[in-house]
């Protein structure tokens, strides 16, 4: 997220020379693009953390710093 940065609410993703730009409440790609993989694991992280990232939105907005968000939890097996 930017402090300054346009509504709706949304964030920045980044994958290698990958960007993209998603909205929180929709989870809907606003522009950019991520390969299939992380665009599915990005979309999951952003629905297990639509709240803070509500709360972020709004510090961003207010000038305040912003609280991190946990990454999506990662299970390999071997």
């Amino acid at each position: 997220m930017f402090y300054a940065d346009h509504s709706p609410p949304h964030f920045h993703a980044r994958y290698g020379e990958y960007r993209a730009i998603i909205e929180i409440e929709s989870s809907m790609l606003l522009s950019g693009s991520l390969p299939p993989r992380p665009l599915g694991l990005v979309m999951e992280w952003a629905a297990k953390h639509r709240a803070e990232l509500r709360d972020d939105w709004r510090l961003a907005r207010q000038q305040e710093p912003l609280l991190p968000i946990p990454p999506l939890e990662w299970c390999h097996d071997g």
